[in-house]
């Protein structure tokens, strides 16, 4: 809705343009008029439309567009031309004096109307009877603020086709069932969130009697189709309720040119460095349910037509064969609901303001009854504190993953996906993604580990440094390919506190002497830093996922500069007192917050993440016993350095 309204009287000198100010403030004819009124503002809680208006009045001397004796076609055209095209404002004919004659103009004035589609409405009126003149300028500020023309062609008789496009988006949206009708529920939630109130039932069944009448197949199963949700609006437009369309589009989103605004796509949303953004847990929820209303045959994955048809409330198809392969498909390539949440991970990490425009098209804001799509997106704490605390609240890291052409970096990606090698070779070289994103346990956490391949790591800006964790992949089988991982480690993270992984890529290889000054293992004891881990992708099963806990776990823990294997930084945290037995509560707290929220999600989402009943109760029992086993090892740890220091 526009803040204000700005009213502009035109026309020729002593037609009465500043009488019908002036009758309009004093309510009374003036006995001298002026030859120009002063510009008045009409405060906003004395108008219909609850908004400011200004009126203006201009004579004969500042307008110089037309000239005194031009027949109304004529000036209406001139009008036209310097209003409607040139600023695109809507047109109201006012046929003043109306006291001087016996008989209605409007017989004269209606084709005129019907030839220039920029008039709005024509108004007879009379500034000395008083006649109309209040009405006037209301439907002055309703044509403002409810134009007609990018509703509705009165020559067709039919919206105009943007208008049907966004009715139809905003239909999609608010069938939350995708059954493609609006039952009494959601037709009732539409109410409420357009006009903050709700149908009776009786009124439900009217409106729904009124389509029924005139159009055969505007109600199925006793909810409004899309055609009927038209008709509806249709019907509203021809008899001057402009302002109920209006409303809807505008609580939907939209502007008076009928595209989505700027405000409504991206919400101010302040981002400090060294943080990143996330998704947090409504906004989960919200793309579950997404997912769900699109998933038809309910096989937890999304084939390409149930992915096109979710797209359908975009302008543009989002997502391209990239993304198949930059997270989790099915055996048929189509995304689960696993991977579905990973590419919204994804991009809210990566780009923000597009997770912003996307949650936007899919309504987020509306059906979530939250006042803008940033109340989806947390905005983690400067990682300086997580360092400072030894302690952080992230969920999403980022692990670069460098070394030399053809030594293994993309099978690393693709295994992260859980693809071996032969499906990673059904992979089509246009269709290449330089990230892959998954969800990882560590110590009960379900984390998400987002892999980019740096792919020209010879000239790395200091952009592409900023991550949580550094994967550097030599072939064991190349014997110049450790030197590169080497000077890439020397030159930007020798001196850096970013933890460093090196991966010993297609293991199942012959290893060979590697063309440097020392032994792959010698250089990570030098520079402490686990020893290579080996790995392959050439595997009958699923990939080993032991480098990507192991890269997680350092991202989680970059305190802690030596790692050997997971039970070594699981004894070194042990022995922070500081830090351990808070860690291991919010490990137990955190996983038991997951149980209850895999269990209140659904059967389908256990299944998708093959985790059982029985396996969550034994990880329940065995993190107490854990936790419990700790407490007692700090504790006794903490006795023995008293007794002590008695001694």
């Amino acid at each position: 809705m526009k803040k204000d309204v700005r009213i502009l009287l035109v026309g020729e000198p002593r037609v009465g343009k500043t009488s019908l100010i002036m009758s309009l403030v004093s309510e009374e004819f003036p006995e001298e008029v002026p030859p120009r009124a002063e510009e008045i503002t009409i405060p906003a809680d004395v108008t219909p439309e609850r908004v400011p208006t200004h009126i203006v009045d201009y004579s004969g001397k500042d307008y110089t567009v037309y000239k005194i004796g031009l027949s109304i076609p004529l000036f209406l055209k001139l009008l036209t031309f310097s209003f409607g095209v040139v600023f695109r404002l809507p047109l109201i004919l006012v046929g003043n004096k109306s006291d001087l004659v016996e008989y209605s103009s409007m017989e004269t004035i209606l084709p005129i109307m019907n030839q220039y589609t920029e008039i709005e409405t024509c108004v007879e009126c009379s500034a000395k009877n008083l006649k109309n003149i209040s009405e006037l300028f209301y439907y002055a500020q309703k044509a403002v603020l409810h134009p007609t023309g990018p509703l509705y062609c009165p020559e067709e008789k039919e919206m105009k086709p943007a208008c049907i496009k966004a009715l139809t988006r905003i239909f999609r949206i608010s069938d939350q069932d995708n059954d493609g009708t609006l039952n009494d529920a959601e037709l009732n939630f539409f109410q409420r969130i357009c006009f903050n109130t709700p149908l009776a039932p009786q009124a439900l069944e009217d409106v729904k009697n009124v389509v029924r009448k005139n159009l055969s197949d505007g109600v199925a199963d006793n909810g409004l189709t899309l055609k009927g949700f038209l008709f509806l609006h249709t019907l509203f437009i021809q008899r001057g309720r402009h302002e109920t369309t209006w409303t809807v589009l505008r609580r939907f989103g939209y502007d008076d040119d009928l595209e989505l605004t700027p405000e409504y796509l991206f919400p101010l949303l302040k981002i400090p460095p060294d943080c990143t953004t996330e998704l947090n847990h409504h906004a989960y929820l919200f793309l579950q349910s997404i997912f769900d209303k699109h998933d038809l045959d309910r096989d937890c994955a999304l084939s390409p037509d149930e992915l096109k048809d979710l797209f359908k409330v975009f302008p543009y198809m989002p997502w391209g064969p990239d993304v198949n392969n930059t997270v989790c498909t099915n055996e048929r390539g189509w995304i689960t609901y696993q991977g579905f949440l990973s590419q919204w991970t994804l991009t809210t990490y990566l780009d923000v303001q597009r997770c912003l425009e996307y949650l936007g098209y899919l309504g987020y804001s509306i059906l979530a009854e939250q006042e803008s799509q940033a109340s989806a997106i947390t905005v983690t704490r400067d990682k300086k504190i997580d360092l400072q605390k030894k302690q952080t609240q992230r969920n999403v890291f980022r692990c670069n993953v460098i070394g030399m052409k053809g030594c293994g970096k993309s099978g690393v990606l693709q295994a992260l996906l859980g693809r071996n090698l032969i499906r990673q070779r059904q992979i089509r070289a246009e269709h290449k993604s330089y990230y892959a994103i998954n969800t990882v346990y560590v110590y009960g956490q379900e984390k998400y580990l987002l892999l980019h391949d740096v792919s020209d790591s010879e000239f790395l800006t200091d952009a592409e440094t900023i991550c949580d964790a550094v994967c550097l992949v030599y072939d064991v089988s190349n014997p110049k390919s450790f030197e590169y991982c080497a000077r890439i480690f020397k030159q930007h993270f020798m001196d850096s506190r970013i933890p460093c992984l090196v991966v010993a890529a297609k293991s199942d290889l012959h290893e060979v002497r590697q063309e440097y000054s020392i032994s792959p293992a010698e250089f990570c004891r030098k520079h402490k830093m686990p020893p290579p881990q080996a790995f392959t992708c050439n595997t009958v099963d699923v990939p080993s996922k032991d480098i990507f806990v192991k890269l997680t776990t350092m991202a989680m823990y970059p305190w802690v500069k030596m790692v050997n294997s997971l039970d070594e930084l699981g004894a070194m945290l042990l022995a922070d007192e500081e830090s351990s037995i808070m860690q291991q509560v919010h490990a137990v707290n955190f996983v038991e917050d997951s149980i209850f929220m895999e269990s209140s999600l659904g059967p389908r989402l256990l299944e998708d993440r093959h985790v059982t009943q029985a396996d969550l109760k034994s990880s329940t029992f065995w993190l107490r016993a854990s936790f419990g086993a700790t407490v007692f090892a700090v504790l006794g740890f903490a006795m023995y350095k008293a007794l002590l220091k008695q001694r």
